[in-house]
């Protein structure tokens, strides 16, 4: 038993720690080739997202914000080369379409009697009435001042009130089918309105602001701008900031695809089709109207139809960064908390 304890088990011991010890240095240093081969093979595919066009509605409505304004005062012009002599209607006066402003006198050719006298001077008359409804908020003639035809002799300014918005370039190929009115919604004001009398306009090449000077009217035309009238009982003030929705149409039941699907997106595009080998092909179609979500697709594609969700090499759209992160890049963020 002695003989045992003395050199028998110190001898397993140590055969113990031996074979633990070859077993961690195998483990450290000689991996096992099956592991590397395995490692090398790839096990995972970068695959495109994609979107089948699918049946659904479009509601077209382009909002854009705008500002309550004034409508633009009336010139008063005078009518009759002569003088003025009698100011009927003085700056403050409430008138009315075509009401008496004021009152220009110009002498006739003197006629020569028989014989040999000139007769008495007889004059040619003319009354200058106002252009418009409104307050006379100007008036630059006074009694016995000289006047030409078509000077401008002062300012009608109507009560009346419009909404104008400025309108960006891609927005004008959802509105081909011009709007006659839209619902406007002041903030701060009465409940929404239809905004009717509607109009869009583009300043002309060449086209000078009225307070611009001749050097600006050189300068190339920018800018379209959408504007409506405010109904007379609506009670609104000048400078208010509204909202504006202008329905450009809506389609129901129909075929239609993400705008991010497709390359152009007014009348006619292309959409980038997936095959069943997986490869893709490009596919022409016709378009319709678009919310700025999804496009009609007219004719080019069927329901079911796969197509890349993006198209290849398009810039990818800003992500807004949510508050109290760090945009990282690749779509990642970095948050608080």
């Amino acid at each position: 038993m002695g003989v045992t304890r003395k050199w028998v088990f110190p001898i397993v011991r140590i055969l113990i720690f031996v074979a633990i010890a070859a077993a961690l240095v195998k483990i450290a240093f000689f991996a096992d080739p099956t592991l590397d081969s395995e490692a090398q093979v790839p096990t995972g595919a970068v695959v495109e997202p994609q979107v089948a066009a699918s049946i659904g509605t479009i509601l077209n409505d382009v909002k854009v914000q705008g500002t309550v304004t004034a409508d633009e005062a009336r010139p008063i012009k005078a009518t009759l080369a002569g003088e003025v002599t009698e100011i009927i209607a003085p700056v403050g006066t409430t008138v009315a379409v075509d009401d008496k402003v004021f009152v220009i006198r110009q002498p006739n050719e003197q006629v020569v009697r028989e014989d040999g006298t000139l007769a008495p001077v007889t004059y040619k008359t003319a009354v200058v009435r106002a252009p418009a409804a409104g307050v006379i908020s100007s008036l630059t003639v006074i009694k016995g001042q000289t006047v030409a035809v078509g000077d401008e002799s002062g300012q009608v300014a109507p009560p009346s009130f419009n909404v104008s918005a400025s309108l960006a370039p891609d927005q004008l190929y959802r509105l081909l089918n011009q709007p006659t009115e839209a619902t406007v919604t002041v903030i701060g004001g009465p409940a929404p309105f239809v905004c009717g009398s509607l109009t869009i306009s583009t300043a002309l090449s060449g086209a000078a602001p009225a307070d611009s000077s001749a050097d600006s009217a050189s300068a190339p035309a920018t800018g379209t701008t959408v504007r409506c009238a405010v109904p007379a009982e609506v009670k609104v003030f000048n400078g208010l900031q509204a909202e504006m929705s202008i329905p450009g149409g809506s389609a129901e039941n129909i075929l239609m695809v993400p705008v991010t699907s497709v390359e152009g997106i007014a009348q006619s595009g292309n959409v980038y089709m997936t095959l069943p080998d997986g490869s893709t092909e490009v596919r022409p179609v016709v378009l319709g109207i678009n919310d700025g979500e999804n496009v009609h697709v007219v004719s080019g594609l069927a329901e079911g139809d796969m197509v890349l969700q993006f198209v290849p090499g398009a810039p990818a759209a800003e992500t807004e960064v949510p508050p109290g992160c760090v945009d990282l890049g690749g779509g990642a963020f970095s948050c608080e908390g």
